[in-house]
């Protein structure tokens, strides 16, 4: 199948990297499908990119809402080939500060959220022996610190999913984990702690990435040929340590 026939789901598109990739998929021929919470961005979005794409408002902590995004998705387009679980928050904090609400939040988006995200195209990919799964994690996912250890979990929970379905489905459907570092989004926002917040600016005093530079990375992942499966990639600024 040509890269520019694929029919794709982007989760968390109506900003950041989730509305870069959609538009940079469109871009390349594919149809895309975005999915998210806020109608108003979704609407504006779709109606710049025209017929090659629709929305569902989405909530991926919703199993109900997922299951039914799918599904419209098929009825649109006729199938689903690629998954982006982009959707995700980053709630930073001490544990000791005790925003429970906030790990709850985190682990229903981060972690159910891809779960259900999975659970709402798996069956269909494996149907038909082909699909591509992409979740996205963070370097988080990668390394922890005081100030991250729920997001860091969910993230850690992320790669370990993804290589699980990875070995369970290995010929069938592909699974790709990309984690970013600093990116330009709207991320940082979900942080409501403003000492952890001003704190996280200073450890991250460098040049950030674009949004676009992690669409293009996703992409790059989804137009390989079928024989080749990217299984990771990490992507920081080239000034980044941590």
């Amino acid at each position: 199948m040509s890269n520019t026939d694929k029919v794709v789901i982007v989760t968390g598109a109506s900003s950041g990297i989730g509305e870069a990739t959609a538009r940079m998929l469109v871009e390349r021929g594919c149809k895309v499908m975005l999915a998210a919470r806020r109608e108003d961005n979704l609407k504006k979005i779709c109606k710049e990119l025209g017929d090659k794409s629709s929305y569902f408002v989405t909530d991926v902590s919703n199993h109900k809402k997922v299951l039914e995004m799918a599904d419209e998705t098929i009825s649109l387009f006729g199938r689903i080939d690629v998954l982006v679980n982009n959707a995700g928050i980053m709630p930073l904090s001490l544990l000791a500060s005790r925003r429970v609400d906030e790990w709850e939040e985190t682990i229903d988006i981060n972690i159910k959220g891809v779960l259900y995200g999975i659970d709402s195209v798996l069956a269909h990919m494996i149907e038909r022996e082909s699909g591509h799964i992409i979740n996205v994690s963070s370097v988080a996912g990668h390394r922890t610190n005081a100030m991250s250890s729920v997001y860091s979990g969910s993230k850690f929970a992320v790669r370990a999913i993804s290589e699980g379905l990875r070995q369970e489905v290995a010929g069938k459907v592909r699974v790709t984990i990309i984690s970013p570092g600093a990116v330009t989004t709207e991320l940082g926002f979900s942080i409501k702690d403003e000492t952890v917040r001003d704190n996280m600016l200073k450890m991250l005093d460098h040049d950030f990435l674009e949004a676009s530079d992690i669409a293009s990375a996703i992409c790059y992942c989804i137009e390989q040929p079928d024989s080749s499966s990217v299984n990771e990639m990490i992507i920081r600024p080239t000034d980044q340590q941590l």
